[in-house]
């Protein structure tokens, strides 16, 4: 039996642990975006070469290559339920990409990542259970709305119908890679969904782009879009989810925005205006108190 005060020290160790758990998945989700969104100014540069479903077509390949041969999955040994899952996460994979891609070729990014994000905004509310989730969700969505309002006017409806769409897709994402990542070690479950994600996306991106995608500076291009946007991000937030609840990493999902008007601003010489500053500032509030509040559920 151990004394209450060695009880006390392993409750405390196990605490602390957990702590440091969680700070290192917020660390690796702060990562995954501002790689992902670093990743789709480069994107910009490639849609007259390629086109939307050219380039989601090379993310998706060169992105599924690269963890082929880094990760080396094993193909035998898993259940049914297990294939279920990397297809199901495959399917969610290449619908969100190309449905995003579709978006931002019709609406600005701005107003198409604002609209993405009522997804992951719907799942954190439905999966937390706790009162306080609602107010960080509600501050969230008060950024994001705020951030992509310029956007709004004129909005094409087709391209806002894309991104609710890939919205959904994007909540069941973040649902499957968490299991994904609970059913196979390392990132194996992730190289195998991006390959179903990449051969889905095969086909209409050849249809589309044809031989352009053959074109060596589209090529390096697109290969620097997939590690930036799809081997990076995915790679740490399939990590991430391993010890972050859904609920919490869906908030986080609101510092996209931000992260895309930064990238905005640095890479494509985009000026913020004070409204986007104080977007910004929301969102970021509410993810560091949507995470705190998950931490604090977990004890």
């Amino acid at each position: 039996m151990l004394t209450a005060e060695a009880q006390a020290g392993t409750a405390g160790t196990a605490g602390a642990s957990g702590a440091r758990g969680r700070l290192v998945s917020v660390a690796l989700v702060i990562g995954g975006i501002v790689s992902l969104q670093f990743g789709s100014s480069v994107a910009v540069l490639l849609f007259p070469r390629a086109g939307a479903l050219g380039v989601v077509t090379l993310r998706l390949v060169v992105a599924a290559l690269v963890l082929l041969v880094v990760c080396r999955p094993k193909v035998r040994g898993h259940s049914r339920g297990d294939w279920a899952t990397v297809l199901a996460f495959g399917v969610a994979l290449a619908g969100m990409n190309s449905l995003f891609y579709q978006a931002i070729d019709r609406i600005p990014l701005g107003a198409a990542v604002t609209l993405e994000f009522l997804g992951p905004l719907i799942l954190s509310v439905a999966t937390s259970r706790r009162l306080l989730s609602l107010v960080w969700a509600a501050l969230a969505l008060g950024g994001v709305v705020l951030l992509g309002r310029e956007g709004f006017d004129g909005l094409n409806l087709t391209g806002a119908a894309f991104a609710l769409a890939a919205g959904g897709l994007w909540a069941a994402y973040i649902l499957l890679s968490a299991r994904t990542g609970q059913r196979f070690p390392q990132a194996d479950g992730l190289a195998l969904a991006m390959t179903v994600a990449a051969l889905l996306s095969l086909p209409f991106g050849i249809v589309s782009a044809g031989a352009a995608l053959l074109n060596p500076v589209t090529l390096g291009l697109g290969a620097a879009v997939a590690l930036m946007s799809s081997v990076m991000p995915y790679t740490l937030e399939l990590l991430a989810l391993r010890k972050l609840p859904a609920s919490g990493f869906a908030v986080m999902m609101s510092l996209e925005p931000a992260a895309a008007a930064t990238a905005g601003f640095l890479v494509l010489h985009q000026a913020l205006g004070w409204a986007e500053v104080v977007a910004i500032g929301l969102v970021v509030v509410a993810s560091v108190g949507a995470v705190r509040s998950a931490g604090a559920g977990a004890h």
